[in-house]
């Protein structure tokens, strides 16, 4: 994906290589935005590999001072305060440009129903600000864009049970926490009071069963990290927990962000994400059970407990290999959400933004097929 600069770039449009910091840049009047969702609006000028187009508008709630976690794997991260500006820092790998929150509405509403946005989602961060400004914004696009669903991407850190229930009210379909680390070890490596961040595992679950209550099944998730030090096993069956409450897992291939603190780890290895992903589709959609399941030594899949046949027409499907995250209009087995190259380049595409071809299939059925043996 590439985004290049132009004398036709909307002046009150902020790109990061020439944002000044203000403290008028700020939500819940200017809301940051992912570099597909700035091409597919027409804000800036860029293409994207095999694809047109994201169909879900990914807005990030902004603030000079920034996020106040400290998420090791986060561009964002507090840690990175020797940054120059805040607004240089990236978020899942591209950059996130700052819009004003009018300018956005107004090339909404002008678009109307014959728009490519399928849904849009307002991601928290930590921030005293982040609860109320959230509900601005989406009062905001209620009142522009009713016609566009909204997926809400929490901060459950400064949530309480009401917040939901308040954002679901003024037009919220979808509540979703992002997780990112499956189990409580890893949780509070790299997120937890073990690096200076206020996130709890008890209190991300707690909001994810308060989702469970308040939005009912099918209406909500959560995000899962792969490849930041747990097993197959693990994170299949934190799917398989989700699932069994009623949600849905979007899931990530951990990319190391340069300038954070896991910029040194390396990307998860293609097997391991390939499994997971055909692991979490089979358990999210077609029936698929966890316990079905066998693992090796290593907490590798050596067999999904799925008819062989039906697997196979599965895979060749090429779904389970496509961007995961709240569902689009027609396909509820295809995300919406199709973030382009959020989690890797397009020279190895490991979350598919478009629907696979035969050859990319292929390539996809090689990839599982290794064996990453070393253990940590």
């Amino acid at each position: 994906m590439s985004a290049v600069a132009s004398d036709a770039t909307p002046l009150n449009f902020y790109r990061p290589d020439y944002f000044v910091k203000t403290p008028t840049m700020r939500s819940p009047d200017y809301v940051q935005l992912s570099t597909a969702a700035a091409i597919t609006l027409g804000l800036i000028p860029g293409v994207m590999h095999r694809t047109s187009c994201t169909h879900c508008l990914n807005l990030l709630m902004t603030y000079p001072e920034g996020c106040r976690a400290n998420c090791t794997y986060c561009g964002l991260a507090r840690h990175r305060e020797e940054s120059r500006d805040y607004a240089d820092r990236n978020f899942i790998r591209v950059d996130w440009p700052t819009v004003r929150v009018d300018e956005m509405l107004e090339r909404i509403a002008a678009n109307g129903d014959k728009g490519q946005f399928e849904r849009m989602c307002i991601s928290m961060i930590t921030h005293p600000d982040s609860d109320h400004d959230t509900q601005v914004v989406l009062k905001r696009w209620m009142e522009a864009a009713p016609h566009i669903p909204v997926s809400i991407l929490s901060n459950p850190t400064t949530m309480e049970k009401q917040d939901l229930i308040d954002l679901k009210n003024l037009g919220a379909d979808i509540f979703t926490v992002a997780l990112d680390a499956v189990t409580p070890a890893i949780f509070e490596r790299t997120r937890g009071k073990t690096v200076q961040s206020p996130h709890s595992w008890d209190k991300y679950w707690q909001a994810i069963e308060w989702a469970a209550e308040i939005y009912g099944p099918e209406k909500f998730g959560a995000h899962l990290i792969c490849g930041m030090g747990e097993t197959e096993q693990e994170i299949l069956e934190v799917c398989q927990r989700i699932k069994d409450m009623g949600g849905h897992n979007h899931m990530f291939a951990f990319f190391p962000e340069k300038g954070s603190m896991m910029e040194d780890w390396d990307a998860v290895p293609q097997d391991h994400w390939r499994r997971v992903q055909l692991g979490r589709f089979l358990i999210d959609y077609a029936g698929g059970r966890y316990e079905d399941m066998s693992f090796d030594a290593y907490g590798r899949v050596e067999d999904f407990g799925y008819p062989q046949a039906e697997l196979e027409d599965i895979i060749n499907s090429g779904k389970p290999f496509q961007t995961s995250g709240c569902p689009g209009k027609d396909d509820e087995e295809v995300s919406a959400c199709n973030r382009p190259y959020g989690d890797s380049s397009p020279s190895d595409i490991r979350s598919f933004p478009f629907a696979l071809n035969k050859q990319d299939v292929e390539v996809v059925r090689r990839q599982m097929r290794l064996r990453d043996l070393r253990v940590d």
